[in-house]
């Protein structure tokens, strides 16, 4: 770990791990590296899999922060990477908007399981995340991302997400979704989130979605599942709360095996 980059408008900080196959049928983790207010452990491994958890070592991100997370895969290499607790955008000292990079990485026959907890937008919050995905095509992939706006009987920050996935080269998945103050007419109506305030979503990408990839359909009244033009399927779903919308995307990735 090193130290934190704290400036006039936030926090800095910066979290890398690099998974490598170690030749004996487990995973190394040559590169597991991180700055507070992110911590990264290492936690006991599965088979041929090695686990990480990302920890969070105090509250935020807050208005004018940066926080970027990096995962590589090497080929032959397979990570499950989750988070001890939920992100929450906080207001901060500044009106500056916080931003939340993560970059992931998957080589040909790598796999990744990225499963972090959800991320509550609190109200006066400002917050801007974006997931880029680059995948090989034989990679097996995982993500799944959630998003509450608002605590509990509270109104939600400004959010803006935007999740793009690529599979040898091509762009199969490049959307962007803005919730809250401030962002276009429209976003809590019958087109977007209907009046909910969870939302989240699954992609699964598999060598086998080649030769068989599942057919679109609705998954319950609020979900729906589409196939993206490579081996990768996406699940989009909205509910009233983050416990309702856990169970409908754990439902999703039960059916998908």
């Amino acid at each position: 770990m090193t130290t934190t980059s704290l400036t006039a408008t936030g926090v800095r900080a910066l979290a890398r791990i690099v998974a490598r196959d170690d030749g004996r049928g487990g995973t190394a983790l040559p590169v597991l590296e991180s700055e507070a207010p992110l911590a990264l452990r290492r936690t006991r491994a599965s088979g041929a899999e090695a686990r990480v958890m990302l920890v969070g070592a105090m509250s935020g991100p807050h208005g004018g922060d940066r926080f970027a997370v990096e995962a590589h895969v090497d080929r032959g290499a397979r990570l499950d990477v989750r988070s001890a607790a939920a992100t929450i955008a906080l207001p901060g000292q500044t009106k500056d908007e916080a931003r939340y990079d993560v970059r992931l990485t998957v080589a040909d026959h790598g796999e990744l399981r990225w499963l972090p907890e959800q991320l509550i937008s609190a109200a006066g919050s400002g917050l801007c995340v974006t997931t880029r995905v680059d995948l090989g095509a034989s990679a097996r992939f995982v993500l799944r991302e959630e998003q509450v706006l608002g605590r509990v009987g509270e109104e939600p920050g400004q959010l803006t997400s935007r999740l793009t996935v690529r599979v040898a080269g091509r762009t199969v998945l490049d959307q962007e979704l803005a919730c809250g103050p401030g962002a276009p007419g429209g976003w809590d109506g019958p087109a977007v989130l209907g009046g909910h305030r969870a939302v989240g979503q699954l992609v699964v990408a598999r060598p086998e979605f080649v030769q068989e990839t599942p057919d679109a359909r609705m998954l319950g009244e609020n979900a729906m599942l589409v196939p993206l033009a490579g081996p990768a399927v996406l699940v989009s779903a909205v509910a009233a709360d983050g416990l309702r919308l856990r169970r409908v995307l754990d439902r999703a990735l039960e059916l998908l095996g």
